[in-house]
């Protein structure tokens, strides 16, 4: 039986030990044949060209785990962003863990997916926001939503600034041969309010892990959102993350994504404008070694005129390693005096390593300011040159210039500890040590 077959014939017992007769029945059925239609993703498709899911799928993959596999803080503790204070929830092998996570319901939800999708108190914010951003017609996001029960719920109200991030943590133990995961994720942020989120997926062990993650955030008129995702994991580990973002007027949305480790990383990333005068920002930086494989699709939908978006990838690639960045600009008719950039700059430092780069805009507006770029190339061997002259070494001078390649995203990271444990990991990933205060 391969991994379809297995989700497909699970899906009843999943329903009955979740509540069949549940307001998300039909909702989960009709993703469930979606997905029962479609299938995973191929090369044949378009969006999913340069990336193969095909060695992975092989896996004999646990797609419901055992109950909570325990572990303690001091195996995970490297992990969390322990300079500060932050609220925390901990998934382990996808489910809860209560004695490492910190949440709260004072004046603002830190709380579980599950929570909010089975208690009658939180009935009306899933009706009114659940599955509402998410792809219907994708067939992972699709496959996702069928079997969604456990992750992050975040409610912020109006008016409200979280006083602490939020960290969402999803470790796998490996006490599973291969083991998938899909957690789901909803991010509500109410008028003028403000947040700060931290997502990690990570393995503790080289047992093979496919998740399959999908997060809708909703940012209400003058909201801020800042999220960040932090991917630097084991080589056996698979990740497909889903993100939807819905936008109402001057909010700003921020989405940063660091991709440093794992066997494959696809990132999904959709921006829908639902208001005038908001901004987008996506920045990412890879940096990828061996066989490593990472793919950015991007998609920012401009429906309303008066917004901004701004793309700004940076890829270092060595090795055998591969990325994609498939980033697409919509500006529809109405969207009027819309400010959309993208870039994607690119290293290789390798002739084994590729980037497969497709930027887009489709433009059917008339008064607007769009541009894109992407550049594939090498080190500068003048700029080496100059500071080996002045006594550099060159693993040292090659790291200094890679961290300037990259500077510009990392400088709009807007939590001091996090900025310097991102600098920290570029740092390891280049093989040096950068003289920073870390």
């Amino acid at each position: 039986m391969d991994l379809k077959e297995k989700l497909v014939s699970s899906f009843m017992a999943f329903e009955e030990r979740v509540d069949v007769h549940s307001d998300l029945h039909d909702i989960r059925t009709n993703a469930l044949k979606n997905f029962e239609n479609k299938g995973f993703p191929t090369k044949k498709e378009e969006a999913w060209k340069y990336t193969s899911l095909n060695a992975i799928l092989k896996n004999d993959f646990t797609v419901f785990p055992k109950e909570e596999n325990a572990i303690e803080f001091n195996q995970v503790k490297k992990y969390f962003l322990h300079e500060i204070d932050t609220y925390k929830l901990v998934f382990v092998d996808g489910v809860f863990s209560s004695h490492l996570s910190s949440t709260t319901h004072d004046g603002i939800d830190v709380c579980l997916m599950s929570s909010a999708l089975t208690k009658p108190k939180y009935k009306m914010v899933i009706d009114t926001y659940f599955n509402q951003i998410a792809s219907k017609d994708d067939s992972l996001t699709s496959l996702n939503t069928a079997f969604a029960m456990e992750g992050a719920f975040i409610n912020i109200p109006k008016k409200k600034v979280a006083d602490k991030p939020i960290e969402i943590m999803y470790f796998s133990t490996g006490n599973e041969a291969a083991l998938m995961v899909q957690p789901r994720n909803l991010v509500i942020v109410g008028e003028n309010s403000h947040v700060q989120i931290i997502e990690r997926h990570q393995s503790l062990n080289e047992n093979p892990v496919l998740t399959n993650s999908v997060t809708e955030i909703f940012a209400q008129k003058r909201a801020i959102v800042d999220y960040y995702k932090i991917q630097n994991d084991n080589s056996e580990a698979n990740l497909v993350d889903n993100t939807y973002v819905s936008q109402q007027q001057e909010s700003h949305a921020y989405v940063h994504t660091f991709s440093f480790g794992g066997n494959l990383t696809r990132n999904n990333l959709n921006f829908y404008h639902f208001g005038e005068r908001l901004t987008s920002t996506l920045n990412g930086i890879s940096i990828l070694n061996d066989k490593q494989h990472v793919d950015h699709y991007t998609l920012v939908n401009h429906a309303q005129p008066n917004c901004e978006s701004f793309q700004d990838y940076k890829g270092i690639f060595s090795d055998r390693s591969t990325g994609v960045f498939n980033g697409k600009i919509l500006v529809n008719k109405e969207a009027q005096k819309t400010n959309a950039f993208q870039k994607s700059n690119n290293i290789l430092l390798s002739d084994k390593a590729t980037i497969n780069a497709k930027p887009q805009l489709e433009i059917f507006a008339d008064d607007v300011k769009c541009s894109h770029g992407c550049t594939v190339g090498q080190l500068d061997e003048t700029a080496m040159f100059y500071m080996q002259s002045r006594g550099i070494p060159q693993k040292e001078a090659k790291a200094l210039l890679m961290y300037a390649f990259s500077n510009a995203v990392i400088e709009s990271i807007k939590i001091p500890e996090l900025k310097q444990r991102i600098t920290k990991i570029i740092a390891m990933k280049l093989g040096v040590n950068l003289g920073f205060d870390l």
